[in-house]
């Protein structure tokens, strides 16, 4: 008996000294986002919302958070349109190269940003697309759609194929049976798939990087640029920020759609 509780302190002492280990960078940022220091700094010297105040009133934070939500919107949808017929035909048709197609969606997993944000610049600037919010988002899409072709294909692996042969027998046409049973059916993947999209794209840097320029400045960008030059606590209040935007958006999708469970399928 006191083995067996000497055992399970100890894990509860591992996992809480994990559990700090991981959450001591952002409570860090929460605390020095109250700073009332000019520059960031540990200890914070006091405790005021006059950094927070600070990021509502930059003009660059303001245009960025702009340029990344209209980017990472229109990302996500694309993403969704583009990603649903591909895992369609990847989890239903059998043809010759489709694991050679299946390799081509994962890819932009595996290949380091910075090789296809140099890659992109390569071949978007003769165009020319960098600098605009176009460019952005077709950069974007190669990193966003194997999300959702890999969420929906989860979402199809449980549904039932002949339910959909069975409204093509009562006569329903190939629109009319996705769009009344196979689109119930991976809803909730599809949707997961591009809210994972949205947050990706809007919280993309090293892609941005290249693809971006003076003019379409996504907030990721505008972050680097600012604090190249200050360091004070308005970024920590930005990021505290985005931390809440991320974390409110899975809350909301987790309790509507069961993102977790979508995903472990």
């Amino acid at each position: 008996m006191i083995t067996r509780r000497l055992t399970r302190a100890v894990w509860a002492l591992v996992l809480t000294v994990l559990y700090l280990f991981l959450l001591a960078p952002i409570l860090i940022v929460l605390v020095e986002s109250f700073d009332t220091s000019t520059y960031l700094r540990f200890p914070p010297e006091g405790f005021s919302l006059d950094a927070y105040r600070q990021v509502f009133a930059n003009d660059a934070f303001r245009e960025g958070f702009k340029v990344s939500g209209i980017t990472a919107a229109v990302t996500a949808l694309l993403a969704m349109v583009t990603g649903v017929p591909a895992a369609l035909a990847l989890s239903r048709l059998r043809f010759r190269g489709r694991s050679a197609i299946e390799a081509v969606f994962l890819s932009p997993l595996l290949v380091p940003h910075i090789v296809l944000g140099l890659a992109l610049l390569l071949i978007m600037a003769p165009i020319p697309l960098t600098d605009t919010y176009w460019g952005l988002i077709l950069a974007h899409l190669g990193v966003t759609v194997p999300y959702v072709v890999r969420t929906v294909s989860a979402a199809l692996v449980s549904a039932d194929p002949r339910a959909e042969e069975a409204a093509r027998t009562l006569g329903a046409n190939g629109l009319r049976t996705f769009w009344r049973i196979t689109l119930p059916t991976i809803r909730p993947g599809l949707l997961s798939g591009g809210v994972i999209a949205f947050l990706l794209s809007f919280d993309e840097t090293v892609i941005s990087l290249f693809v971006s320029g003076q003019h379409t400045v996504p907030l990721p960008v505008a972050v680097l640029q600012y604090v190249e030059y200050r360091s004070d606590p308005s970024v920590a209040s930005l990021s505290v920020l985005l931390v809440l935007l991320s974390v409110v958006v899975v809350v909301l999708v987790e309790r509507g759609l069961g993102l977790r469970r979508t995903l472990r399928s």
